[in-house]
């Protein structure tokens, strides 16, 4: 029974194991598009292992996994020798046990220009260099870049860099060149980064003020036991006092009469004198 606890136990560890780990697909060359006939290769890492996981993707054909009527996995790697136009679509990396990876559009054009742009999302604050390159020309021809249908500027290298790039900057981005043709559309989005944390150098010692609220603690519980227990022995010792004192009694008032009445005698003697 107890083998049995230990083994679901484990069963469970690796089903959460395996549903919090990604893997992320990997292109090379890094980039979104390609001139039919390029070759590409298609990797998926987790922890710098590919161990476990496959490249599928979804085109105009069925969903299949690498080497199912395309590319060539050798295992670790999915190669595909020559690009078509059938090949644009959405990849992605996919486990054994079912978990995915964040999916990528790559896409083929039988045009003679492509644009050069990240395939993941791009950190926001980072720069981004977008290039417009065509199949058989120099890639220094002067190219026209636009986002969202509308013209950004022309560049005369044929290279534009967005700097410190925000969430504005998110959007459908093509190129053309004059003679050549124009790009298909790719689209760039931004992440936000995330915080970072301090160094553990940079902490801050504790405020004077805070450490003077501790010693002033720290004296007030030593000093006060001692200042109670003075406190109580100074009680005692008035109490004493004031009990030790003689109270009037009516015992003491006939030697006081008895004075008295010798004054009067004397008083008469002496009138009677005279």
């Amino acid at each position: 029974m107890e083998g049995t606890s230990v083994h679901r136990l484990l069963a469970l560890i690796s089903l959460l194991s395996c549903s919090t780990n990604q893997a992320a697909l990997t292109v090379s060359p890094s980039r979104s598009q390609f001139f039919e006939g390029d070759s590409v290769s298609l990797s998926c890492e987790e922890d710098n292992s590919s161990a476990g996981w496959t490249v599928r993707r979804n085109t105009t054909r069925p969903e299949s996994e690498c080497g199912d009527q395309w590319g060539l996995f050798d295992g670790s790697m999915c190669n595909i020798s020559s690009l078509s136009l059938s090949s644009s679509g959405v990849y992605w990396c996919e486990s054994r046990e079912g978990a995915a990876s964040s999916s990528i559009q790559l896409t083929v054009t039988g045009g003679s220009v492509i644009l050069q742009s990240p395939v993941l999302p791009v950190m926001e604050g980072d720069d981004v260099t977008l290039s417009c390159h065509t199949k058989t020309a120099p890639s220094n021809l002067p190219a026209a870049f636009y986002k969202d249908g509308s013209l950004i500027r022309t560049e005369p290298a044929g290279h534009m860099t967005l700097h410190h790039v925000t969430s504005s900057d998110e959007g459908l981005y093509r190129c053309s060149i004059s003679g050549h043709g124009e790009s298909p559309s790719s689209s760039i989005s931004v992440s936000v980064k995330p915080p970072t944390s301090a160094p553990p150098t940079s902490e801050a010692p504790p405020s004077t003020s805070a450490s003077l609220q501790v010693r002033l603690v720290c004296h007030l519980v030593v000093f006060c036991p001692y200042f109670i227990s003075t406190f109580l022995l100074v009680s005692l010792y008035q109490h004493k006092v004031s009990g030790s004192d003689v109270p009037v009694s009516p015992a003491m008032t006939p030697p006081i009469q008895a004075e008295q009445g010798l004054n009067d005698v004397h008083d008469e003697v002496t009138e009677h004198y005279f």
